[in-house]
């Protein structure tokens, strides 16, 4: 608390200071906000009031890497991978759900890590299927997931199973489930071996690097979530009957690995990564309720 104080204190005292803090700022926030849960602003510029704590374990999850201090989500998040644990459970992967970085107690851009996971609603499933969930925290910390995709990341590996596609077809099915980042390979992999007569879901599943032993959830604003900033649609979606599985796929494992020389014609994705890691933010590039936000007990 006294830290929290300070920090604010210096924020709010000398704002040309503040400006360079926003990452700061927000990782040092070790609670939630006492306020109502509202995510704020969108996915990668943002923050989140009131998020609630996935429980450190549960009878089919485990948080992971506990000294991040990023498993927090808004409630629907926290439902919604309670829930896709039991699903995991029952369809066999391993005991349940092995869960990575969620979102700060507060939200906000974060100092190391992703671009986005600022408001609550996006969170990082492991591909690892969970053999014990009575790891210690030092175990958390130590213990690693495993790669789906290959070293070329043309293809998946052994450790890719049935099972993992129909997870992931579970996720991709349920309502709250905006779209589902993996590796391209796994993309391929699954329009490739999904049913003909069933694959619209699979729109929700995006190529986006960076993914390959673990999934990215993010969901939907939820309703009455008047200050969330919904994502765009993408072409698939607005034609209501695309599945992501044409030639724009392939740019993932072709130019995407080997960049042709520029034609001004590239695959336009809003989830393409455009830098390695989080940027600096400042205050000011944050929506404005993101000062309440931090400011509040």
């Amino acid at each position: 608390m006294i830290l929290r104080t300070l920090i604010l204190t210096c924020a709010l005292a000398a704002p040309a200071h503040a400006e360079k803090l926003a990452n700061r700022l927000f990782g040092a926030m070790a609670v939630p906000s006492a306020q109502d849960s509202m995510p704020i602003g969108s996915y990668a510029r943002g923050c989140a009031a009131g998020l609630v704590e996935l429980p450190e374990t549960g009878p089919t999850w485990q948080a992971m890497r506990l000294s991040r201090n990023r498993n927090y989500g808004h409630p629907v998040t926290i439902q919604f991978l309670m829930d896709l644990s039991q699903t995991a459970r029952a369809i066999g992967f391993g005991q349940g759900l092995y869960i990575g970085d969620i979102s700060q107690p507060r939200g906000g851009p974060m100092t190391s890590g992703h671009a986005s996971h600022q408001i609550g609603l996006d969170a990082d499933v492991w591909m690892l299927p969970p053999r014990s969930l009575s790891l210690s925290r030092a175990e958390r910390e130590e213990i690693s997931s495993i790669p789906v995709r290959s070293a070329d990341q043309r293809s998946v590996t052994s450790n890719w199973t049935k099972v993992h596609h129909r997870l992931l077809q579970e996720a991709a099915l349920d309502p709250r489930v905006d779209r589902i980042f993996v590796a391209a390979a796994v993309k391929i992999e699954m329009c490739r071996t999904a049913k003909r007569s069933d694959k619209k879901w699979l729109q929700k599943i995006r190529p986006v690097a960076g993914h390959d032993t673990h999934f990215h959830v993010r969901l939907k604003c939820p309703k009455g979530a008047r200050l969330c900033e919904t994502q765009t649609p993408t072409v698939a979606e607005l034609s209501n009957n695309g599945d992501g599985c044409d030639d724009t796929l392939m740019w993932w494992v072709t130019d995407y690995l080997n960049p042709p020389k520029s034609d001004g014609k590239k695959p336009r994705d809003e989830d393409a990564p455009r830098k390695k890691g989080p940027r600096e933010f400042t205050m000011a590039d944050l929506p404005k309720q993101c000062q309440n936000v931090l400011a509040a007990n």
